[in-house]
């Protein structure tokens, strides 16, 4: 659960990677999910992170 978000970030990322080598640049779901993931990863770690802070 500590790492949830950085996960998250990661999965992101590597999706794009993935997508961009296998040429599905084209397909809108597959650039926003992986923008989705990266943007949950990083509102997740910012609430772990001010959770486990205090």
């Amino acid at each position: 659960m500590k790492y949830l978000g950085i996960l998250l970030i990661v999965l992101g990322a590597i999706l794009l990677t993935v997508s961009y080598f296998a040429q599905w640049v084209d397909y809108n779901c597959v650039q926003f999910t992986g923008l989705g993931l990266m943007i949950a990863g990083l509102i997740a770690h910012i609430v772990i992170a001010r959770r486990t802070r205090d």
